[in-house]
């Protein structure tokens, strides 16, 4: 069972787009770059604040990466928070999936001091359980670090877990922490890139994923395409991953002392 929902922020719970295109172009200009046009600047975004310098100048000098960094900050501490929007359903549904007692996390490239300004400005902080972001871990998306310290945090295993995201780097990043997927696709990811990828379903927006969570229904979504030799194993009608969940509750129920009859057994597997 699903306890705890992981976002993403950019072009998942909301949109920087302008405020970041700025910060990015102040940092480029000062440090002498030519700036890139905006499609280029905007596929960079959700990508750590190093590897969107290296995508964007072909420098890899780790130095020259680390002032991108600084004065991106300084330029953004002016603009970004009072310029970041929210998506239209962000909200309810945030605090819907509170109502229904999951756990909300927020794993993303922004500081996380930024975030929860953020969040502050549309009243929801106390919404959020969690908000791992740049500055807390040591290294940034894809690696699952973020994740696994929210999984730590609230003392959860990775199959009570599932990271939404809108980007091949966030469905990269809940590959390397083994939880699972839901994409969105109001970033620049297309489906076509996330099926590279595992995923429960794609949505178009916010709204879809808490239906998706809901219901565990990807009804007229986009679910994972699976040829013939890659179709997951279904034993008593249960996916791979709905039987792991399965036994994982058997091994906890050992662990506690709990036991169940065999007409409890056969209920599950019917």
């Amino acid at each position: 069972m699903n306890k705890v929902i992981i976002f993403d922020f950019d072009y998942t719970l909301g949109d920087s787009t302008n405020r970041i295109i700025t910060s990015i172009s102040y940092a480029l200009s000062i440090l002498g770059h030519e700036i890139p046009d905006f499609e280029s600047i905007k596929a960079t975004i959700g990508l750590s604040l190093k590897d969107t310098y290296f995508k964007l100048t072909n420098d890899n000098n780790q130095d020259n990466a680390n002032l991108f960094s600084k004065y991106f900050k300084e330029k953004a501490d002016e603009v970004m928070v009072d310029n970041t929007l929210l998506y239209k359903n962000t909200k309810d549904v945030l605090i819907n999936l509170k109502n229904k007692n999951y756990k909300i996390a927020i794993v993303t490239t922004k500081f996380h001091y930024r975030i929860q300004q953020i969040l502050e400005k549309y009243n929801i902080r106390n919404i959020v359980d969690i908000i791992v972001g740049a500055e807390d871990v040591a290294i940034e998306k894809p690696a699952p670090e973020g994740i696994l310290k929210v999984l730590s945090t609230l003392n959860l295993d990775k199959q009570e877990a599932i990271y939404v995201g809108d980007s091949f780097v966030d469905a990269k990043t809940a590959k390397n922490a083994q939880v699972d997927f839901i994409g969105v696709t109001t970033g620049t990811t297309t489906i076509d890139e996330f099926n590279k990828y595992n995923y429960l379903c794609i949505c178009d927006d916010i709204s879809d994923v808490y239906d998706y969570i809901v219901s565990k229904d990807c009804g007229k979504l986009h679910q994972m395409p699976y040829s013939k030799e890659e179709k997951p194993t279904v034993i008593g009608g249960m996916s791979r991953s709905e039987l792991d969940r399965e036994l994982m509750k058997g091994v906890n129920s050992i662990k506690s002392g709990k036991t169940y009859t065999e007409e409890e057994v056969n209920d599950v597997f019917s």
